[in-house]
């Protein structure tokens, strides 16, 4: 059976039996769910459209990523050798930008946690986490959020009164830390003395799945598989930007309701490397943080899909 004849296979498993139509083949979108089917596949070329809702993508691996069992993505992977060697070395585009030790690795990025750090994933707590608790659980938190981000706090030191969440790398080493004031302090956020230039909690981030990028870590914790790029703009020289880049993630952006400009900027940037790209409309709410986990659920379904058109579209509407 050849790869085209493979593929098909397994399209049909996943969307169901196509019509023919010349070189492509039209299922039932998957987004729209249209009654007839509009959704193009063209398995030579690679590439996938629907013509009423527009939904797009430059690889059909996407779709295979993103409604296929994982014996279906594990099969379809055969087909992947020569793009994945091209996303390979697409990381030498960036390779002036980042600092490199001797051995050739990228030195990684250590941050001590402050001495007065105590933790708030056990059980026997002193009295004085009591208020790092409850503010914690006015910002809607639960135990399982506290031991996934492994949150917690310091009583005394140059960050007392605050919660810290600290970020760990892919090696599960400490490479950024934010501290929030769970006081009435005039300072919200103290910033440790640390590059920004980090992928917050990469340990936990899965680039197979969507990703959502939020502003702050309590917009990340209730939008799931997220990273906060912690209020600053998004470089594509960043280890973030790249690591998108390179996996391919189809990334969902909801940036708080007053960086429309900064999420437009975002947005420009990586449909400039063609990545699956959606917008969250988060209004009325100011930020993610203010959404219960199933309010953020139900707009990132209903999110729009980008294209440079559309892009350019609400580009114009924001001036």
């Amino acid at each position: 059976m050849s790869d085209s004849k493979k593929k098909l296979r397994i399209l049909r498993e996943i969307l169901g039996e196509p019509i023919r139509v010349g070189k492509e083949h039209l299922f039932q979108c998957p987004k729209c769910n249209h009654h007839k089917k509009k959704l193009s596949v063209n398995l030579n070329k690679d590439k996938f459209k629907c013509w009423v809702c527009e939904y797009s993508g430059s690889t059909v691996y996407r779709l295979v990523r993103r409604l296929g069992s994982f014996k279906q993505q594990n099969e379809w992977q055969q087909f992947l050798d020569e793009r994945l060697v091209d996303l390979s070395s697409f990381e030498q585009v960036f390779m002036d930008a980042l600092d490199w030790g001797a051995s050739g690795e990228e030195e990684l990025q250590r941050t001590p946690l402050p001495s007065e750090f105590v933790s708030l994933t056990g059980r026997d707590l002193p009295s004085s986490a009591i208020p790092a608790l409850k503010f914690l659980a006015q910002r809607g938190l639960n135990t399982d959020d506290v031991l996934r981000w492994k949150v917690g706090y310091c009583a005394t030191g140059e960050y007392a009164n605050r919660v810290l969440f600290p970020s760990f790398d892919i090696r599960g080493s400490v490479n950024y830390f934010v501290a929030r004031a769970y006081d009435n302090s005039w300072k919200k956020y103290t910033n440790p003395p640390a590059k920004r230039n980090i992928v917050f909690n990469e340990l936990y981030v899965d680039w197979q799945s969507d990703l959502s990028l939020v502003e702050g870590v309590f917009d990340a914790v209730v939008a799931g598989n997220a990273v906060p790029i912690l209020g600053s703009s998004l470089r594509d020289d960043s280890k973030l930007f790249r690591q998108i880049v390179k996996h391919d993630t189809p990334v969902y952006v909801a940036m708080d309701s007053d960086a429309e400009k900064k999420a437009m900027n975002l947005i420009k940037k990586l449909l400039t490397f063609d990545i699956e790209l959606y917008k969250v409309d988060i209004s009325p709410y100011s930020d993610v943080g203010e959404m219960t986990r199933e309010e953020y659920q139900k707009r990132k379904n209903n999110a729009v899909p980008m294209t440079v058109q559309e892009h350019f579209s609400k580009s114009i509407a924001a001036i």
